[in-house]
């Protein structure tokens, strides 16, 4: 009966465990071992040149270009996202007041989280596509909003300014992300007894204290989990940077990023081997900050305990 059921878990298990090799870990290895070679993609054989790839990223101002570009988008992105979406979340969930103590969200506000979920389901291509537009230097909504308010000296070609151009695609990464997170922390504040907002404002707390003492440490989990996911996209932001920047990746490396310079070496210029040491650091890159969020809560919660 033992061997059995054993014998049922290995049946279960074994053509998952196979399929997540095959398709999983086998291509990580494939990247692994190509990042140590020459490969060129089209070559029959890849001669081994160990650690020159990595040697030769320290050497490439491009890729240390494009690895300050995806540091700043590591912290711009992530907290500004988390930012919004707890402000409105919040206010949606908890603004709204009846009486001197009851807690309630503000009127409307499931049509509110629609419409800020609107974003999602739009493709990154199409949203990067309709940014276009609305940066567009001459007839741009952007730029027609500020000439119509009389800030005329504010207007910029907002992709091809080097100073400005960065800011602004991670502005539309914020964008297109927050209205998720609006709903992520929503339903995690739906959760929150509310009574315990309730005696809160009954003992004089005012908003902003409530918010830091009893809504903030119990949606803790969601925000490091939304740090986790928006420090990846940070660390990618491939797409919207390939279809809105000059260049693409410019004016002047302005906003080049790794999944950008991994592309191009890839399919551009036919450097696999380089491709894959790009891919590489990356990868230990994400790998690195998983870790480092997922060990901050993990702390946060053992001093809250």
């Amino acid at each position: 009966m033992k061997h059995g059921k054993y014998r049922f878990l290995a049946m279960a298990i074994l053509p998952a465990l196979a399929l997540h090799v095959i398709f999983v870990l086998s291509p990580y290895a494939q990247a692994f071992y190509l990042s140590l070679t020459d490969w060129t993609g089209v070559a029959g054989q890849a001669n081994f040149v160990g650690l020159d790839n990595f040697a030769r990223l320290g050497e490439d101002p491009l890729f240390l270009s494009a690895l300050g570009n995806n540091a700043l988008m590591l912290i711009v992105v992530p907290l500004a996202t988390i930012a919004i979406a707890l402000f409105l979340a919040s206010m949606l969930n908890l603004g709204g007041r009846r009486g001197r103590a009851e807690v309630q969200g503000v009127a409307g506000g499931k049509v509110y989280k629609i419409v800020y979920f609107f974003p999602q389901l739009l493709s990154v291509p199409i949203i990067a596509v309709l940014w276009q537009f609305v940066y567009s230097p001459n007839n741009g909504l952007l730029n027609g909003f500020l000439s119509a308010v009389g800030l005329d000296g504010l207007a910029r070609t907002w992709l091809a300014d080097g100073s400005v151009a960065l800011w602004a695609v991670m502005a539309v990464m914020v964008w297109s992300a927050v209205g998720f997170y609006v709903v992520l922390f929503s339903a995690a504040m739906d959760s929150i007894p509310r009574e315990l907002f309730e005696a809160a404002r009954l003992d004089g707390a005012g908003r902003l204290a409530t918010f830091r003492s009893i809504t903030l440490p119990l949606v803790r989990d969601n925000v490091n989990a939304a740090f986790v996911y928006l420090g990846i996209a940070a660390l990618d932001g491939f797409a919207l940077v390939q279809i809105l920047s000059v260049g693409p990746g410019g004016p002047d490396g302005a906003t080049e990023v790794i999944g950008l310079g991994l592309y191009r070496n890839a399919f551009s210029f036919g450097q696999f081997g380089y491709a894959s040491a790009m891919g590489v650091a990356l990868f230990f890159l994400t790998l690195t900050l998983a870790v480092i969020a997922m060990r901050s809560g993990r702390r946060t919660k053992v001093e809250m305990a």
